[in-house]
């Protein structure tokens, strides 16, 4: 991003795809870690959101 690459944009989808993947799937168990991994991971899918606007 910092060097104006074409693919940032593309980069940040990704990376929301692949957090949205990660928190379905530790949402899915009731252990406080995995419960907790799956917050961060919407707030991460969600970050890398705004930055591929």
């Amino acid at each position: 991003m910092s060097r104006n690459s074409p693919y940032a944009k593309q980069i940040c989808n990704i990376c929301a795809s692949i957090c949205d993947a990660c928190a379905a799937e530790c949402a899915k168990f009731k252990d406080e870690h995995c419960q907790h991994c799956a917050e961060l991971c919407r707030k991460c899918a969600e970050e890398c959101r705004k930055m591929a606007a």
